[in-house]
């Protein structure tokens, strides 16, 4: 093939993202290709292996150091802005709230609207009509489950325009202080002077909080069943000490004893299955479906006789065709199970092998000594702190310029951040290593000092225990079997 000096056709792949106002106008956008600076350099770096370049319109440098420096300074430029701004962003909402303004969020709550100005809450009388009939329905001691089927049986559209509504929804409306109607002097008790003066003294507020939960996303490593790492989003939410809760009154307008006799029944209300966990739910946990979707109990009363069930929820989710598995009737399946576990536990050997298998599948996500891996991973991260002092003090003494500062510190904190990664993956897999081997251990001894027929005498909470030690999990087939997986040498198939 001749040559073309660099200059011939070559090929690219173009990535671009729509403006926010295409996106609202579509409801369609890409994911942003990196946010994090030390994503996109590491993206960089590795498509720079493969034989590929990265390009962007906007690039500010070139392929040079100094081009490198100005690309990584004017990124983490952009980030402390970005971090800057969202602070500011929650200074401003706090003020707001303290205040007694409604901090408006995409969709009102439901049965409000925002006002003309987006700092209140007005009455909105075809949704709070709804929701007068849900704490009416509460309030005679009907459960969420009963409500939904009625709301549905009315077609009365949920807040998302569906049929359905989520029964979880059902039980945030009837708990939330928002539909509560709040004395004047209580409210006082809850808000500064300067928002009660501009308050009735004859009328009842409802509270809408605000600051109640803090959230923080992070991200963490994971074995992908291959043998790889992987890493994933993470979302941590922490509820707030109550002094830190800030409140705004709003429109009241369901009557206080029943909102009060609504919301006692229905934190004292359980599921009608629960009168029949004596039973004890062998498969509870253990039962997932083909949809993916893990499977929940359910029991029916025909002619005063219970029938339970495992079922799964998204076939009754009133969405038709969204999953066709029959709900099992749990005297079936939970036999058809212990019949087949029962016997794989009159073979310890086997089980040993099954969970020593699965031992082995943890630790070969690693590789090394663990040990030494934790602690060469430890001492790269009191490094990365030493040599991150040692610049900064370089840079005051005027032996390192502020360019340099900012290129070396970039360059640890890449290193740092990857290094707490590795050290949390590899403590996870530890442990779990260590929770496998405890399992194996109590398992084996339990077993060894029973008879084989004593086996058949424990209770369905006795079973679920063994279950879990064995990482069972069971999945029905459309031919009417069951799929088997868990501490044993292959997946077993089973006859219903």
């Amino acid at each position: 093939m001749p040559s073309t000096n660099g200059h011939g056709p070559k090929r690219a792949i173009l990535y671009a993202r729509v403006s926010t106002d295409e996106q609202a106008r579509t409801g369609y956008s890409l994911a942003r290709f990196a946010r994090e600076p030390a994503y996109h350099y590491l993206l960089k770096r590795e498509s720079e292996e493969h034989g590929t370049k990265i390009r962007a319109l906007n690039d500010r440098g070139d392929e040079s150091p100094e081009g490198e420096l100005t690309d990584g300074i004017l990124d983490q430029l952009a980030k402390y802005e970005r971090a800057k701004i969202a602070e500011r962003t929650r200074r401003g909402k706090l003020r707001k709230a303290r205040e007694g303004k409604v901090v408006a969020t995409m969709k009102p709550p439901y049965g409000f609207r925002y006002n003309e100005s987006r700092d209140g809450l007005v009455i909105h009388e075809p949704e709070i009509v709804v929701v007068a009939k849900i704490f009416r329905l509460a309030a005679e001691g009907f459960g969420t489950s009963t409500i939904q089927s009625r709301l549905y049986h009315e077609n009365i559209p949920s807040p998302k325009g569906a049929k359905s509504w989520q029964r979880s929804f059902i039980k945030r409306v009837v708990m939330n202080d928002l539909y509560l109607p709040h004395t004047y002097e209580e409210t006082l008790e809850l808000i500064s002077p300067a928002v009660a003066a501009a308050l009735d003294p004859n009328k009842e507020y409802g509270i809408r909080w605000w600051n109640r939960v803090s959230q923080k996303r992070r991200q963490v490593s994971e074995a992908d069943g291959n043998g790889q790492r992987r890493y994933r989003k993470r979302i941590t939410t922490t509820k707030r000490d109550r002094d830190e809760w800030i409140a705004v009154p709003v429109p009241a307008y369901l009557p206080r004893p029943l909102v009060e006799q609504a919301r006692g029944l229905m934190a004292e209300h359980r599921p009608p299955e629960r009168k029949h966990l004596a039973r004890h739910w062998e498969l509870r946990g253990l039962l997932r479906c083909g949809c993916g979707v893990l499977m929940g109990t359910h029991t029916t009363t025909a002619n005063e006789k219970p029938y339970h069930y495992y079922k799964c929820f998204r076939r009754s989710d009133y969405k038709r065709g969204i999953c066709e598995q029959k709900s099992l009737r749990a005297e079936r399946v939970e036999v058809s199970v212990w019949e087949f576990v029962s016997s794989l536990l009159k073979d310890p050997e086997r089980i040993r092998a099954g969970m020593n298998r699965l031992i082995e599948q943890e630790r070969n996500t690693r590789r090394g000594d663990p040990e030494r891996e934790a602690q060469a991973w430890a001492e790269t991260i009191t490094k990365c702190a030493h040599l991150r002092n040692a610049y900064q003090d370089q840079q005051a003494a005027g032996l390192m310029t502020l360019e340099e500062l900012g290129s070396k510190l970039k360059d640890l904190e890449e290193t740092r951040l990857h290094a707490e990664r590795e050290l949390r993956a590899l403590k996870y897999s530890q442990a779990r290593v260590e929770e496998l081997e405890a399992d194996r251990d109590t398992l084996l001894e339990s077993i060894s000092g029973q008879i084989p027929e004593s086996l058949d005498s424990l209770d369905g909470e006795e079973r679920n225990t063994v279950y879990r030690m064995l990482r069972l999990e069971v999945t029905p087939t459309p031919d009417g079997c069951y799929r088997l997986a868990g501490a044993f040498c292959t997946t077993e198939p089973l006859s219903a």
